[in-house]
């Protein structure tokens, strides 16, 4: 049985300019709505993995079902919200003023979450809850399909693999954050 983790492709929505943080949040919603760019080559691991993969789940992220549809064109996938990415907080502060670049504040932002401050999101913990119930779901698809692909995102999918390491999954390599790469798992029966 193997679970392949693939992160989404990169998002169209790209823009960059310096914000405040209320401005991030309106950003975040924009960037949830759109898809990804179509690459010229995707990388050959997870061409092998979607081309043998017997069922293609996604978040209900449009950048997670446009990824899907490009790597496995006309599949049939398994969508649901249950694996979109965490959220980060948006304090509700000023930070006089202050502006950065979105991936800026993405970072500030999830660190101040990883450490416990999860205003108007999910916390931590519910996530790692959240990640360990998507585990089973994958789990389960993987006993009835042997092969499976997820195709999610960076974080989520970073807590989803620690959950599967915890109960015997095994992978030859750490979790990648890197659009496009698909990290696997797999259980001998």
């Amino acid at each position: 049985m193997e679970i392949s983790l693939v992160r989404h492709g990169k998002s169209i929505w790209a823009e960059n300019k310096a914000i405040t943080c209320k401005e991030f949040k309106d950003w975040v919603l924009k960037y949830d709505l759109n898809g990804v760019f179509e690459e010229e080559i995707y990388p050959t691991e997870t061409i092998k993995k979607i081309t043998i993969a017997k069922v293609i789940i996604t978040s209900d992220l449009e950048r997670s079902i446009k990824s899907a549809e490009f790597l496995k064109p006309n599949c049939v996938t398994y969508l649901d919200q249950l694996f979109r990415e965490t959220e980060v907080p948006f304090p509700n502060i000023n930070f006089l003023g202050l502006k950065l670049k979105p991936k800026i504040w993405a970072v500030i932002l999830r660190c101040i979450w990883l450490v416990g401050y999860s205003r108007e999101c999910e916390s931590l913990s519910a996530a790692k809850i959240r990640a360990e119930r998507a585990s089973k779901i994958l789990i389960k698809f993987a006993q009835e399909h042997n092969n499976i692909v997820l195709i999610g995102h960076g974080f989520f999918n970073i807590l989803i693999a620690k959950e599967l390491q915890k109960i015997g999954w095994k992978s030859n390599k750490k979790p990648s954050s890197k659009h496009w790469q698909s990290n696997t798992y797999s259980m001998n029966n």
